[in-house]
C-alpha cells in the first residue's frame, strides 16, 4: 500500500469529528466527601444523567440514580430516613444499594423495586464513583494511590475549587503532553519535560520556573522563587495527582494538587481541583493555611486560563503537530481504552511509552523574548 503525501502548498483541513458517545470507564471524583455528609440529599448531574448523592445514618455515602422507580419523583428532592433517601412524591425508602427498602403505605415492596446504584470509594476525604458503560466492577489492578498527607495532621486541609466548562473532557487530559503551552497560557519556563504512558496511567515530569516579565519579583523579605518539579500522573480517565514542589531561596515547600474532573455530557464536564501543603519548621500552622490558599488563588488562574482557551477553540482530530509538540497521537491512543469495550483495549493503549523532550530550542526562544520584554519595560520607565 502505498501513502500520497498531500502536495506542499495545499490547505490543511481540521477534521473537527464528534464527542464520544459513551462515558470513560474509570473511577470520577465528585468532590470532597464532607460536602455530601450533612444528612441530606445532593443532586449531582454526571455521565448525562442526574444522580443522588447522600449519607445515612451508618455515615456511608451513597450515589443513586436520581428519580424514583415509582413514579418519576426526584429524590434529591427528598428527605434522608436512616439509611435511605425518601421520595418526595410517595415516600418510597431507597437504600445505597438501590433496594426500595419499605413503603410505609404498602403491606410489601414490588420485588423488581429496584433503581441503578453506583459504585462508590471514599479516599483522602474525596468521593469517587466507578462508571463502566459494561456494567462491571472496578477491576482490583485499577486503583488510585493513597496521598501522602491527605489525611495527617502535618499536612494542610483540602483547598478546593471547582467550575463548569462547556466541551469535550478530552482538552484538559491533552495538556498532559503540551508543553509550549506552559510558557504561553500558564507563563512558565518548562525546562524538563517527559511523559510516561502505561497501562491506566499517563505521567508527566515536569521541571520548571516563572516568566520574569508576567510574574513580579519577590518583594524584600519574601523568599526568592527558584521553579518548582512536578510528578503529575493520571489514574485513569478522570484524576490526576500532581506531587508539586515549589523551590525557594533557603526552603522548599511541598504540596499535593489534584486535577479532576467528571463529565456532565458529551460536551461538558465539571473541572475540580484542590490542593494540600506540607507543614515543616518554617511554615506552620495558619501560615500553612494560608499557602495552600494563595497556592490555589494562583493555579486557579492558570486553570482559568486554560478554560478561555477551550471555550474559543475548535475540537480537532488532526493536530498538525511540530517535533516540540509532543506525543499527542500516542496519549489519546492510551486515552481511548476507556472508552471502548475491555474487550477491545489493544495492546499499543496500554503498553509502555516514553518521550523526553528537548526543551534547549524552545527556551532560548522564549527566553529572548522575556529579555525583549523585561528591555522595553525597562525602557519604557527611563
Amino acid at each position: 500500500m502505498t501513502t500520497v503525501e498531500p502536495a506542499p502548498d495545499e490547505v490543511r483541513v481540521i477534521e473537527a469529528g464528534a464527542a464520544p458517545t459513551r462515558f470513560a470507564r474509570g473511577w470520577h471524583c465528585l468532590g470532597l466527601a464532607e460536602s455530601f455528609a450533612d444528612g441530606k440529599p445532593h443532586p449531582i448531574t454526571a455521565f448525562g444523567q442526574k444522580l443522588v448523592v447522600f449519607a445515612g445514618e451508618d455515615g456511608k455515602l451513597n450515589v443513586l440514580d436520581a428519580y424514583c422507580r415509582h413514579m418519576g419523583g426526584d429524590l434529591s428532592q427528598g428527605t434522608v430516613k436512616g439509611n435511605e433517601v425518601a421520595c418526595p412524591f410517595h415516600d418510597w425508602r431507597w437504600g445505597g444499594d438501590g433496594r426500595c427498602k419499605q413503603i410505609p403505605y404498602s403491606r410489601r415492596v414490588p420485588l423488581r423495586a429496584r433503581t441503578a446504584a453506583w459504585t462508590t470509594m471514599v479516599q483522602d476525604k474525596m468521593l469517587f464513583v466507578w462508571n463502566d458503560p459494561e456494567g462491571n466492577p472496578p477491576p482490583a489492578d485499577v486503583v488510585i494511590p493513597r496521598i501522602e498527607g491527605a489525611t495527617r495532621d502535618d499536612w494542610t486541609d483540602w483547598t478546593w475549587y471547582e467550575t463548569h466548562v462547556d466541551t469535550n473532557c478530552r482538552e484538559v487530559v491533552d495538556n498532559v503532553v503540551d508543553m509550549a503551552h506552559f510558557f504561553y497560557v500558564h507563563f512558565a519556563f518548562p525546562t524538563y519535560f517527559k511523559n510516561i504512558f502505561e497501562g491506566h496511567v499517563a505521567t508527566q515530569l515536569q521541571r520548571g520556573t516563572s516568566r520574569e516579565d508576567v510574574r513580579p519579583p519577590a518583594k524584600d523579605g519574601q523568599p526568592k522563587a527558584l521553579g518548582n518539579t512536578s510528578v503529575a500522573a493520571y489514574y485513569g480517565p478522570s484524576f490526576m495527582i500532581d506531587e508539586l514542589t515549589y523551590h525557594y531561596e533557603g526552603m522548599d515547600i511541598d504540596a499535593v494538587l489534584i486535577n479532576c474532573h467528571y463529565p456532565v455530557t458529551a460536551n461538558s464536564f465539571k473541572l475540580q481541583y484542590g490542593i494540600i501543603v506540607k507543614r515543616t519548621d518554617k511554615l506552620s500552622g495558619a501560615e500553612a493555611e494560608e499557602t495552600a490558599r494563595k497556592m490555589g488563588d494562583f493555579i486557579r488562574i492558570g486553570f482559568e486560563q486554560d478554560v478561555q482557551i477551550w471555550k474559543n477553540k475548535t475540537r480537532i482530530e488532526n493536530p498538525l503537530l511540530c517535533e516540540e509538540d509532543g506525543p499527542v497521537y500516542q496519549l489519546r491512543r492510551w486515552y481511548e481504552q476507556f472508552y471502548v469495550d475491555v474487550a477491545d483495549v489493544t495492546p499499543e493503549m496500554t503498553e509502555r511509552f516514553e518521550f523526553e523532550l528537548d526543551t534547549a530550542k524552545p527556551n532560548a526562544a522564549w527566553r529572548k523574548e522575556v529579555e525583549e520584554n523585561l528591555g522595553r519595560r525597562t525602557g519604557e520607565r527611563v
